[in-house]
């Protein structure tokens, strides 16, 4: 029996789980409220349980993410100060040996084109920003949207990010929290940069578990995306993005390593975000409605595990609707079930920020496969 699911958001999340569930029979509508989709946001690194679960989807996308990708050849940890590396985790070749998928990095936009170029173009309806969410038992979900337009679906799922209209429908209005942490972002062509491991991913451990410097490799190595974070106390600009100050920045990681400022040193520009999440939730599900990603659960960018989470919910969440397609209701519950314990730990264990720094126990994250972990 095919399901008619409406996915709210048309973001890495919403559209791998289109193509995972298209792949199994249902029929998807995406509604997208951007009126197009532009080259915006962040580099993403892609763990192998993430570049494993996109390779489900289909050869065209993971031939497409890999054709711009970098493969990094390492996880390094180093010392802010001293430098000293305290773990050292290869990666390349030899995790595509022991996890079946490689570590990719990528520009966000690029896996985006690949998850779209891999459905057709009537599935993806833009400009279309929810309203209303109404659901009786038993029944339809009926969606609205701005211009009075609608949809009625089997099945309805939030993958509209950490401002979910999804989640405020089901849950009531809150506000994500914000974090006390702020992230400068940059890329630089790496032939100006003279510092070792440009082909690995790198993170520099600052004094404080707010504090760091990530650096990975981008578009094949031509590129070194820098990622920085620091404390600050509030945060009052009117976006969470906004162009930053390179002298701001390089003053506040004066003391770090010489290789660790060389980085910071050669950056023309940067971008300032201020980091925001919420605390992990006791269910995504009521009736045939569920959350996927950031709106179920938003999380420090510290574990690198943000899209790959979204993306190993779709491949569960469309897994989970195929073997229960005659109860849907009990196939959302299967689906949370399955998620919620692992997209927890990694929502807590982003805020702690200690993971790899000084043991290389990678495998609980790195191996999870989500197209065969047993469901209920």
């Amino acid at each position: 029996m095919s399901v008619h699911v409406g996915i709210v958001g048309g973001g890495i999340g919403g559209l791998a789980a289109a193509i995972a569930l298209r792949d199994l029979g249902h029929e998807v509508a995406v509604f997208e409220q951007a009126p197009e989709f532009g080259r915006v946001g962040a580099d993403i690194n892609l763990t192998p349980n993430a570049v494993r679960a996109l390779d489900g989807l289909g050869a065209s996308v993971g031939a497409a993410i890999r054709d711009t990708a970098a493969r990094p050849t390492y996880r390094i940890s180093r010392t802010w100060d001293t430098g000293e590396e305290t773990s050292r985790l290869e990666m390349g070749d030899a995790a595509e040996r022991k996890y079946d998928a490689p570590q990719l990095t990528v520009h966000r936009a690029d896996l985006l084109s690949a998850l779209e170029d891999a459905l057709p173009d009537d599935v993806i309806r833009l400009g279309h920003r929810l309203t209303t969410l109404e659901q009786e038992p038993g029944g339809p979900v009926r969606l609205g949207f701005d211009g009075g337009t609608s949809a009625e679906v089997d099945v309805a799922v939030g993958a509209d990010g950490i401002h979910s209209a999804v989640r405020s429908a089901l849950l009531g209005k809150e506000s994500p929290e914000f974090t006390g942490v702020v992230a400068f972002r940059a890329v630089v062509p790496s032939d100006r940069l003279d510092v070792p491991n440009l082909d690995a991913f790198t993170k520099w451990w600052g004094p404080d578990p707010e504090t760091q410097i990530v650096t990975f490799p981008l578009n094949r190595g031509r590129d070194t995306f820098i990622f920085a974070t620091t404390p600050q106390d509030s945060w009052t600009e009117e976006s969470w993005t906004t162009p930053g100050d390179v002298v701001e920045l390089r003053a506040m990681y004066e003391h770090f390593h010489p290789e660790a400022r060389a980085l910071l040193d050669a950056c023309d520009s940067v971008l300032k975000s201020a980091l925001y999440v919420r605390d992990p939730l006791p269910q995504w599900s009521s009736g045939r409605t569920t959350l996927l990603g950031d709106a179920a659960h938003p999380m420090m960018p510290f574990m690198a595990q943000g899209a790959a989470m979204s993306i190993e919910d779709a491949v569960v969440l469309a897994r989970s609707i195929a073997l229960g397609e005659d109860d849907v209701e009990q196939a959302l519950k299967a689906y949370e079930t399955a998620r919620l314990p692992r997209t927890g730990r990694i929502q807590i264990g982003s805020r702690g920020n200690t993971w790899l720094k000084s043991s290389a126990d990678a495998d609980w994250v790195y191996a999870y496969d989500a197209w065969n972990v047993t469901l209920g």
